[in-house]
């Protein structure tokens, strides 16, 4: 069975993708990397390892989802960032108050531009340390880290 023609950005025919990266169907269907490779290792989706790297076939990919996968475009670079930021001295009312400006400040980031961002917090109450950890696009994380710098400042 010959997969069908698609045209490139640049005009050219190639053939539709017979094998994606874990990466790629990550991308596809909106899911973490780390949540792809665990429905690789349950036996969820079915996957062939080559070398360290699994690879999906398309014909796995559609059983999978239920649905035709789509086209892929050829691979563009992207950035992330992961970061945790440590704040210590910080009481029990302060770490709450600081979770949920962060919290709000991205809810409002992710209406307004859709970035990929993902948040989590930590309160060591025994160290009295609050630990954020942040997952995201490069814009968003670095707007993020100056709200949390403002915050920590004014704290001060």
């Amino acid at each position: 069975m010959d997969a069908p023609l698609r045209t490139h950005g640049t005009g050219r025919l190639m053939a539709r993708q017979l094998y994606y990266s874990v990466d790629q169907v990550a991308e596809l269907l909106g899911l973490h990397v780390r949540t792809v490779r665990t429905y690789i290792r349950d036996g969820r989706l079915r996957a062939t390892r080559v070398g360290r790297q699994y690879r999906i076939t398309h014909e796995d990919l559609e059983a999978f989802t239920g649905i035709a996968a789509p086209p892929t475009a050829a691979p563009t670079r992207h950035a992330e960032v992961s970061a945790i930021v440590q704040v210590d001295a910080v009481d029990t009312d302060a770490a709450i108050r600081l979770t949920n400006t962060v919290m709000a400040t991205i809810h409002g980031q992710r209406q307004q531009d859709g970035g990929r961002l993902r948040v989590e917090t930590v309160y060591d109450e025994e160290r009295a340390a609050l630990k954020i950890i942040i997952l995201g696009g490069l814009d968003v994380t670095a707007d993020l880290l100056k709200v949390i710098d403002t915050l920590i400042e004014d704290r001060e």
